[in-house]
């Protein structure tokens, strides 16, 4: 869960209370979703989140692990 909150904390960066304008997290729904960022609107990205949502989860769940992995890495040079 921390790694899921993590990430969107970093991906929203000056978008906090509004995520959807996120220009990272347009690019990411346009490079999954094939929607162009420029049309989306808050409504597309809430729709695809919660569409994609066992799919997102999965990928924030392997995200932490590389950086689990790596920060491990890092302490033990």
């Amino acid at each position: 869960m921390f790694a899921v909150l993590r990430f969107l904390w970093n991906a929203t960066r000056g978008h906090r209370f509004a995520p959807w304008r996120s220009e990272y997290l347009r690019w990411r729904v346009e490079t999954y979703s094939g929607k162009k960022a420029e049309t989306l609107t808050a409504r597309d990205i809430f729709a695809f989140v919660w569409a994609s949502r066992w799919e997102l989860v999965s990928f924030l769940r392997w995200v932490g692990r590389l950086n689990r992995d790596v920060h491990v890495t890092v302490r033990q040079k």
